[in-house]
């Protein structure tokens, strides 16, 4: 062979190796969002939590990833958290400030992660409860969604009674139509699922899974509710619907890992605000409960996995938040945000790699009077006009307020949060013109039930 025949040879060599490499390249993930509702800092198994507590498949997501200790909502209510999640955007930039703002809907200039993962070729689908728009003009299908099963609103839903209900966005979808079904709603989300990825095993996807459980109303099957005895009946019933929210999370699990996409699905869990006194939610070491700007109302159980890339049983103690999904989603898949608004998400590769920091700031306003900030340490909360400041290293339960001690630090803290509140827009209104109905109706479910058992007839 002379030096010309060589060349040859070695450069075919050097472009099949390329070509090698390319084809060998990583896929693009796929994605599953969990998001739980009104569930209790203290309720997930692998955080601090009380004995009864076992929830062996979510502990999955943090065996195989990464857990996050401080990790919280965009608010302390549900729907301003979806919207944030799905926009990657602080709501309240938006209008969006509390979960009767679900009434008007999430404004139609909102781009979503639906849209932006549409746009890289991903089948998108949405489970469960959307809460972000009754009407057809806000329905997941116009949002950037190919598929749809659940319900529109408001924030609870009976999870036995799936016939079709006197307002339509009270009734169960598939897609753009309201059916009839039966069953018991938490465990149709993880047949959907299941479903949903054998559909699409052979492309791309996203799913969006919104449980509605633990939220109120307080129902499950009589045979898994006798198998608690916690000394709280009301405990139990959550007991049961969280037992059987952890099977649906553990069914869906299983099917990615016999289709061989365990190890490059990206999954997201967390709770769309703290855990409810309604519901007997146990929120751990923090105070209060949903509703509420103390740690209880928007710190959550926050989880990330991603074998392919990301190193496994982690825990990492920065300071992320809801929003962070949409940006790390976009990064993992490559997927370019839009340049004609402002985005409040960090990616969290860096984050969770150790090569980058969490958030310095946070901010909370739910529009009531209630509001907070979290700066490093620090947190400051102005409850009703009463502000008051907590080391939050120091003190997690937030029992010792420092106000009167750093009068500095509170001075700065309120000077940053009336800073990010004046960047803030007007709560977004019905077309009358009028705001939405107080918070409060939004967590009526649309049908009652006693827990599991269907009223006798008099």
């Amino acid at each position: 062979m002379n030096r010309r025949d060589w060349l040859r040879v070695a450069a075919g060599g050097a472009v099949a190796m390329a070509a090698s490499r390319a084809v060998a390249a990583p896929a693009k993930p796929n994605i599953l969002v969990i998001v739980s509702d009104d569930h209790g800092y203290g309720d997930v198994s692998c955080y601090q939590h009380p004995g009864e507590i076992k929830t062996p498949n979510i502990d999955r997501i943090a065996a195989a990833g990464v857990r996050f200790t401080q990790g919280y909502a965009s608010c302390y209510v549900c729907a301003p958290t979806r919207a944030a999640i799905l926009t990657g955007r602080y709501p309240q930039r938006f209008g969006f400030y509390t979960a009767s703002d679900s009434r008007a809907g999430m404004p139609l200039t909102e781009t979503t992660m639906a849209d932006l993962l549409n746009k890289e070729g991903y089948r998108t689908g949405a489970l469960g409860k959307w809460h972000l728009g009754l009407d057809m003009e806000h329905h997941p299908m116009k949002r950037g969604f190919d598929e749809f099963y659940g319900f529109l609103g408001h924030g609870g839903h009976d999870y036995f009674d799936l016939k079709p209900a006197a307002q339509d966005y009270g009734s169960i979808w598939r897609n753009d139509k309201v059916i009839s079904e039966t069953g018991y709603l938490t465990d149709n989300l993880g047949r959907e699922a299941v479903q949903f990825i054998q559909r699409n095993e052979k492309r791309n996807w996203f799913l969006y899974l919104a449980f509605n459980a633990v939220h109120a109303p307080m129902q499950a099957p009589d045979e898994t509710i006798k198998k608690y005895n916690s000394g709280d009946p009301k405990r139990d019933v959550l007991l049961a619907m969280l037992d059987h929210e952890d099977r649906a999370i553990g069914k869906v699990l299983d099917e990615l890992k016999a289709r061989g996409l365990d190890r490059n699905t990206l999954i997201f869990f967390l709770s769309d605000n703290g855990g409810a006194r309604a519901n007997s939610s146990n929120n751990g070491p923090l105070r209060d409960f949903k509703q509420s700007v103390y740690e209880g109302g928007h710190r959550v159980p926050f989880l990330l996995s991603w074998p392919a890339r990301i190193p496994k049983n982690k825990v990492n103690n920065e300071l992320v938040i809801c929003m962070d999904m949409l940006a790390t989603i976009a990064a993992a898949v490559g997927a370019p945000l839009p340049q004609d608004r402002e985005y409040h998400g960090l990616n969290l590769l860096p984050v969770v790699a150790g090569k980058a920091k969490g958030h310095d700031w946070l901010y909370w306003d739910a529009d009531d009077e209630k509001v907070a900030v979290r700066n490093g340490k620090w947190k400051l909360v102005r409850n009703r006009g009463k502000v008051e400041l907590f080391d939050l290293v120091a003190d997690i339960g937030e029992k010792t307020d420092l106000a009167a001690k750093f009068p500095t630090e509170a001075q700065r803290l309120e000077a940053a949060l009336e800073t990010w509140r004046k960047a803030n827009a007007p709560r977004i209104r019905l077309p009358g013109g009028q705001v939405a109905a107080p918070e409060g109706e939004e967590d009526r479910p649309n049908r009652n039930r006693d827990a599991g058992k269907k009223k006798k007839k008099k």
